[in-house]
């Protein structure tokens, strides 16, 4: 992997970024193998105009952060829930964010999955070799960079995917060394979607379980990030900014930070909390509910500290369904039309995937 140090510093003519990108991928290592060979610069592959853009970030001080809502006692007290729902209404119109606390997952399980992905990215070469994977079709796999191929330039992490449903992988198809937490984190995990797709239902003013009855919640997909140490984060940046293709997404992170949000033009930190996890508006919720709850632009900065972990799970409907979706007529009174036209959920992971992470929403592509 020494090689991949080696860059061509003449002119812009002189750099084959296709070979480049090639050898990385051949490689079958990802980020965490370029750092194990000893690399003190970053290929020019990963250097992000994006951090030449940067607006200033509110301090995690300032009062005006991502809420937290606490969801204790959620199902016990009326009165509780409908504020808790006034709460998710407020965050998810004016951020699109929210951090929750008291969500019912434990605190040891949280932790045991961040530990379960790192495990796997910290695996012999050899052993992790056998997971990597581009094939999208494949249930668990380890790439780096979904986008490689498409984006502008690659994002400084590598990634552990596993698609829990509708089809969910059997036992014995996923990584040994994370296997028994994947599964508890998963089932854990459904049950609190469930809880928000019914809270967001009701913060829209419908039923409890229209959101469900949608069939939004038939997909999920589990990501384990690992970021590495960057020796040049300037350059880079974790994950380029972008919205998620989905309902919504939550998300577990470790204590090292990283995740900004783009809140009136500004990059707002989102601060780690021990035992809480971030909530997040996907745009095909912003499409269902015709603009009310919002899709936000976000990222993670590189950073010299690491690695950093982090679990995505993204809720959304079945990729090869045939269901259309379109803002929902019950939201549209008169005078307020739809925004959008209809779309299944495979058409518009198709357009999203096909651009990769190229800092643009994809919801305008979808506008009537």
């Amino acid at each position: 992997m020494e090689s991949s140090n080696k860059i061509p510093s003449g002119k812009v003519s002189d750099y084959d970024r296709k070979t480049e990108l090639k050898f990385f991928d051949d490689s079958k290592l990802g980020v965490k193998g370029l750092l194990d060979a000893g690399l003190t610069k970053i290929p020019r592959m990963f250097i992000n105009d994006q951090h030449k853009t940067h607006t200033n970030p509110v301090s995690p001080s300032s009062p005006e952060g991502v809420p937290i809502i606490d969801f204790k006692g959620i199902d016990e007290d009326e009165v509780l829930r409908s504020q808790i729902i006034k709460k998710v209404v407020e965050a998810c119109e004016k951020w699109g964010f929210f951090q929750v606390v008291n969500h019912g997952i434990p605190e040891s399980v949280l932790n045991a999955m961040i530990d379960g992905v790192r495990g796997f990215h910290e695996q012999d070469d050899e052993t992790k070799k056998v997971w990597y994977s581009r094939d999208s079709q494949t249930k668990v796999r380890f790439s780096s960079n979904f986008d490689l191929y498409k984006a502008r330039m690659a994002n400084w992490r590598d990634s552990l995917s596993c698609l829990m449903a509708p089809d969910p992988p059997l036992p014995e198809q996923l990584p040994a060394v994370c296997r028994d937490i994947v599964m508890e984190y998963s089932e854990q995990v459904v049950k609190l979607g469930l809880t928000l797709f019914q809270l967001l239902s009701e913060a829209l003013g419908l039923h409890p379980n229209h959101l469900k009855d949608m069939g939004c919640a038939e997909s999920i997909l589990i990501l384990g990030h690992y970021y590495r140490p960057c020796p040049e984060p300037q350059l880079t940046l974790g994950t380029s900014s972008h919205t998620d293709p989905d309902f919504f997404t939550i998300l577990l992170q470790d204590q090292i930070g990283g995740l900004q949000v783009l809140h009136e033009d500004h990059w707002v930190d989102v601060p780690p909390i021990p035992g809480a996890l971030v909530i997040n508006m996907g745009d095909l919720l912003q499409l269902v509910s015709n603009n009310k709850f919002k899709s936000i632009f976000h990222r993670v900065l590189a950073k010299h500290v690491g690695p950093r972990i982090s679990v995505a799970c993204f809720f959304r409907g079945q990729k090869n369904g045939t269901r259309l979706y379109c803002p929902i007529k019950e939201l549209l009174p008169e005078g307020n039309p739809p925004i959008y036209r209809e779309t299944t959920i495979n058409e518009y992971l198709t357009y999203y995937y096909s651009k990769g992470l190229d800092g643009n929403s994809s919801l305008p592509h979808f506008k009537l």
